[in-house]
């Protein structure tokens, strides 16, 4: 730990975890996997184990995905509005136990609590938003250019869906691929994250509740996601697959895809610049900064990994940032007052180390931060470094951890050149007071979401997603249920 470590009240742990159903959640019903193995669950503040879960295997996935097939005609034809009362009702389940969801999410993957409960209202959100979508499915009725045939245009579900989440926001990564699903009225398959599986449990008891009719939604936890997802993916009933997480899991998930010809959205990696011009508004970006740098601890794929700051104001925009991420408390998320929790497990903090020691190996500066504390916990500190190199390790590589790395630049076209020069295309985000160049850049930055003067660019009501190695599709906004749905035409002549 290191000194900024908070000491004080710690949130009751046991009776929340406890109540969470650990089996796979199979046609209705919790089941032990046909093996009969589990798997423990690691608090990253602790490493203590506080759960084992059920581990499924090919077998367990063949048996969910082919309840999939059995149900899927029946839940396709109920009426929008029952599908939109049933988010409505997890929605509000959901928000009735924040702390319950909080306690379980930190416990597990280490964010601090105040921080997992504004997960929860996010990712409650999604359910509301898109019980709203179900009952405003449409479809167009028009003419061809002759006025000889009518045209008639509707949308359908797309059918069973393969839903594979991260560990990174276990709650809404979840609702935010699970509520247009349900909306849309497809069944699901779902395999949350080995590291995280504890919250989607939880999730499941309040969508059963809500009243998902048995058979709609299958959830296989496994240390074997490759197993489990590709006996999904090759079954030849599942027609839709949605992904987040890494773009080399993305492309090996979209090959198998192409063999069924199936619907993919995929959500994947990111680099995202952070750009601070001369003109900038420094005190907000710097607020900015870290809003996209520190929260979930950097473990977000929208999180700015390359910081970029026009000459004129680096030092002090530099000396601006240190004082806050160095004042960060970090500790156990539990515990009261504790702004910045451990990462997920050791392989997270060893690679935040390897990318660190590669910066200053090439010439950066550390200002804050820059070691692993003493003791129990994948903990790493707030750090900042200056003088980073265009070349080091971490300007490639997603850092997905609590590093800011600061890089000079000099011109408008330099800088936008660098920003580019990335396979991924994710988020990013401006900061400048010149009306002109933040729309010249916005439109130049070969990216799918830009925050202009804001670090949080994540809102149900967005359509999130990227391009390049970022990924395909979008999810949220009013077109996030259109990746569940399928448009059917009837010709129909004028006679």
């Amino acid at each position: 730990m290191t000194d900024a470590t908070i000491v004080g009240t710690r949130v009751g742990v046991s009776d929340a975890v406890s109540r969470v159903s650990t089996g796979l959640f199979i046609d209705g019903e919790w089941v032990e996997s046909i093996s009969g193995e589990r798997f423990d669950v690691i608090a990253p503040a602790t490493e203590e184990v506080v759960a084992t879960v059920a581990n499924g295997n090919a077998d367990d996935a063949r048996r969910a995905i082919e309840t999939c097939a059995r149900v899927q005609k029946q839940w396709a034809k109920t009426a929008p509005r029952e599908r939109s009362v049933i988010l409505r009702r997890a929605y509000e389940l959901i928000m009735e136990r924040q702390d319950e969801f909080a306690t379980i999410m930190t416990t597990e993957m280490g964010k601090p609590f105040a921080e997992a409960k504004g997960e929860v209202a996010y990712a409650a959100e999604f359910f509301r938003w898109f019980s709203e979508e179900a009952v405003r499915i449409g479809g167009d009725v028009t003419s061809t250019g002759d006025g000889a045939t009518r045209i008639l245009v509707s949308k359908e579900p797309v059918g069973p869906c393969v839903l594979v989440t991260p560990w990174n926001f276990p709650l809404a990564m979840g609702t935010r691929k699970i509520g247009p699903a349900i909306a849309a009225g497809c069944t699901i398959v779902f395999k949350p994250s080995e590291l995280t599986p504890l919250t989607s449990l939880a999730l499941v008891d309040v969508l059963v509740e809500a009243g998902v009719p048995k058979g709609v939604l299958n959830v296989v936890p496994t240390t074997a996601p490759g197993e489990v997802v590709s006996t999904w993916m090759s079954s030849g009933i599942a027609r839709k697959i949605s992904f987040t997480g890494s773009t080399a899991v993305g492309v090996r998930l979209l090959e198998q895809a192409s063999q069924h010809v199936m619907r993919s959205s995929m959500e994947l990696g990111g680099n995202a610049p952070f750009i601070v011009f001369e003109d900038a508004d420094l005190d907000r970006a710097v607020d900015g900064a870290l809003a996209a740098k520190m929260r979930n601890m950097g473990e977000a794929c929208t999180a700015a990994n390359r910081i970029f700051v026009q000459r004129a104001v680096a030092d002090r925009f530099t000396e601006k940032l240190t004082a806050r991420m160095d004042a960060l408390a970090v500790g156990d998320g539990l515990v009261e007052g504790t702004q910045v929790g451990p990462l997920v497990e050791e392989k997270a903090l060893t690679k935040v180390e390897r990318l660190v020691a590669d910066a200053v190996e090439r010439g950066a500066r550390v200002v804050c931060g820059g070691s692993r504390p003493e003791g129990p916990g994948y903990f790493y500190p707030p750090t900042v470094l200056a003088d980073v190199s265009k070349d080091a390790a971490l300007m490639s590589e997603e850092i997905f951890g609590p590093v800011a790395p600061i890089v000079v630049f000099d011109t408008e076209d330099e800088v936008v050149e660098i920003a580019n020069n990335t396979p991924w295309g994710l988020a990013g985000y401006i900061f400048t007071q010149d009306v002109d160049r933040s729309f010249r850049v916005s439109e130049a930055l070969e990216i799918g979401m830009v925050g202009l003067n804001t670090g949080i660019v994540s809102n149900p009501a967005a359509p999130f997603g990227g391009i390049k190695a970022s990924g395909l599709g979008r999810e949220g906004s009013t077109i996030g249920i259109d990746e569940f749905l399928e448009v059917k035409y009837v010709a129909v002549p004028r006679r």
